[in-house]
Formats: C-alpha cells, sequence, structure tokens
C-alpha cells in the first residue's frame, strides 16, 4: 500500500503510529505531457462529490468500496449523498487500513528509547546530507529545500529518506494540496450516525525488542539515496500531474484517473525500506502485501455475513492489476467499476423502454 514503506521507516525509529501505502505498477499507461499541462490549470474549490463507488458482489451479498488518493485539492469541501446512501443501508463499514507499531515495552521503556530513537533518525557518524548526497543531488535538494522547507539546518543531519518525507510533506501543503484524511474522518462520522462503528482493518506490527530494533535500524537501515533523488524529481516534475490526479478524484473523472499514473519516487522508497537488513532482521520485508492480505480476509468477512457492507481503499488498491479488488475478482467475485455501473443501468433503461 502507498506510502506505508514510507512511514513505516518513521513508526520503527519514533516508535509512533503512522498508515500506508506501498507502490505496485499501474496497469495504464500514464497520460501525456500536454493532458497535464491542462488539467494542472484546474483548481477545484466547492463542496464536490468525489468519484462514485465500486461494487464488489457474491451470492447476492454486496460490498461497496470508495478510492480515494494521498492528496485532495485544500480548498475542496467533499460531500457524497451516495456515500451518505450506502452507509444508512450498511451493515458493517470497514475503515481504510493502516499500520500501526506496538512496542513491547512498558511506559518507562519508552521513555529511555526516545533519545536512541531521534538518533536513529540522523545519519550515523555526524554526517550531513552533503557529506552523503552525490553533489548534483544535494545542490537540487538545497533549491527545493529552500522553497518549501526553509532555512532548516536539523533537516541537514537527518538520513536522506526522513527528509524526503518532509519535503514531500511541505511541497503538497504549499501546491494546495492536502490529506484525504477528512473524506475518512466524515465516513467514519456517518458510520455513527447511522448507528455503525467502523471495523477497523489496521495491521498491528509488533515490535518485541524495540531496543534491538533501534539497533538494527542504525546498523543497517537504508541509505535511502536512490528514494531521496527520486522523491527530489517528483517534487520538482510531478506537482502538476498529483494537482491532476486530486482535481480529478474531486469532479469523479475516473478515466483520468485510470491515464494519469501516480508518481513512482514511491515504488523507488518502498524498494529501498522493504530491502534493507534491518526490515530483513525484523521480519517487516513482506509488510505490504501483509496489510493487504489483512484487508482482503476483512472484506471477504464482511461479503459472507452481511447482505450490504461499505469500505474505504486507496485508489490504487481500486484501479491496479494486482491491488485488492483484482484480488477479490480473481477469486471470483464480481467486480464492477463506476463507469461499468453507470453502462450497465443506461442499458437496462434502455430495455425497458
Amino acid at each position: 500500500m502507498r506510502n506505508l514503506a514510507i512511514t513505516c521507516i518513521a513508526l520503527l525509529a519514533c516508535g509512533s503510529a503512522l498508515a500506508q501505502e506501498a507502490t505496485p505498477a499501474m496497469a495504464t499507461p500514464p497520460a501525456s505531457s500536454s493532458s497535464i499541462t491542462t488539467l494542472e490549470t484546474v483548481s477545484v474549490t466547492g463542496e464536490l462529490p468525489g468519484p462514485g463507488l465500486w461494487k464488489v458482489s457474491r451470492d447476492g451479498h454486496v460490498l461497496w468500496v470508495l478510492g480515494v488518493i494521498p492528496s485532495l485539492p485544500a480548498r475542496m469541501q467533499w460531500r457524497s449523498a451516495e456515500v451518505e446512501k450506502t452507509i444508512a443501508a450498511s451493515q458493517e463499514v470497514i475503515a481504510p487500513p493502516k499500520v500501526k507499531v506496538k512496542l513491547d515495552t512498558n511506559f518507562f521503556g519508552k521513555l529511555f528509547l526516545l533519545p536512541s530513537a531521534f538518533g536513529a533518525r540522523k545519519n550515523p557518524d555526524g554526517k550531513t546530507l552533503r557529506d552523503v548526497l552525490p553533489a548534483p543531488m544535494y545542490a537540487q535538494w538545497l533549491a527545493l529545500k529552500k522553497q518549501y522547507i526553509g532555512n532548516d539546518d536539523g533537516v541537514e543531519h537527518w538520513r536522506p529518506i526522513f527528509a524526503a518525507l518532509k519535503l514531500y510533506r511541505e511541497s503538497l501543503k504549499k501546491n494546495g494540496l492536502r490529506s484525504s484524511g477528512e473524506v475518512e474522518d466524515t465516513v467514519a462520522a456517518l458510520a455513527k450516525q447511522y448507528g455503525l462503528t467502523p471495523v477497523s482493518s489496521d495491521y498491528t506490527l509488533i515490535v518485541r525488542e524495540p531496543r534491538q530494533a533501534i539497533k538494527a535500524f542504525e546498523a543497517a537501515g537504508p541509505d535511502g539515496v536512490a528514494c531521496f533523488g527520486r522523491t527530489l524529481d517528483a517534487v520538482e516534475h510531478d506537482i502538476p500531474a498529483m494537482r491532476a490526479r486530486a482535481n480529478a478524484w474531486s469532479t469523479g473523472d475516473i478515466d483520468t484517473l485510470r491515464k494519469l499514473s501516480d508518481s513512482r519516487f514511491r515504488q523507488v522508497c518502498t524498494d529501498t525500506i522493504t530491502g534493507a537488513g534491518f526490515a530483513r532482521q525484523l521480519g517487516i520485508s513482506n509488510l505490504p502485501a501483509d496489510v493487504q492480505a489483512h484487508w482482503l480476509n476483512l472484506a471477504r468477512g464482511a461479503l459472507k455475513t452481511y447482505p450490504q457492507s461499505f469500505a474505504v481503499l486507496p485508489m490504487h488498491e481500486l484501479l491496479d492489476a494486482d491491488g485488492a479488488l483484482a484480488m477479490l475478482k480473481s477469486q471470483g467475485y464480481t467486480v464492477l467499476s463506476p463507469d461499468e455501473l453507470e453502462a450497465q443501468a443506461a442499458s437496462a433503461s434502455s430495455a425497458a423502454q
């Protein structure tokens, strides 16, 4: 699941709970640069419905799925009558998957771990980014840092993968984008309104030897230079496409979401983390697949138990050839996208006339 591995590094180093995503390749080719240029001029504001729902069904039971993307227009207000109506008629709502890290130690043990955790965020031996990065990459970093972060000398001592994550987040803020968490919060509020408690699909990673985990990270953590370089390129060149995807989600333009592939920097960062020695030592090299498998178990359980249920998933899990919905389809479930459902309804209406 995208962003999952990136944030997992911060989880293991700092002992806190963050969330999701890793990047499988998109099944469809990226849109041309001309289409991106046209879309980047759009600035979506006001109240908008977002995309339609995907329908997963078997034996008369239905799971409706809302896809979300990591970033949405900052000034957009999301409101979907279709989502509210669907939740009102559902017997279960499955929250989007997140990873939580549980440290197998007591409160005081966690306090004593904090100094080591923050030390793990920094480059070893007191090195700075200037010391560990190729000169051209460091020059690119300085320009983007000035634009998005400003005069923060502290970040110069961070490992490249942490500095990359900070730059990415700051660049989204300054380009009129925000997290899609508000959509997830609204879904949770609607579930509560209709008497449902969202079922957590969180995957809990238990770190049984926290001190050893930090030592493993310090000894065999990823250098993150490849991830860092791809993130710099994404911030410098992919923001227009990110804005276009955000606008397409807001207006329910599924076709554009299919054509506009997400930035490839996440795959490089995921591979950097899950391939590092510390990940293998801690048994988390398969974490993205484990998170997806956990969600699939919940989805199959809902489809078996309830006439109707509802779930929220990262959009790539709906669109990608190896996403969660493709997995369900391969297991014999019927999966229909919003445009397929619309075509189906139009055909039925035409036949009835």
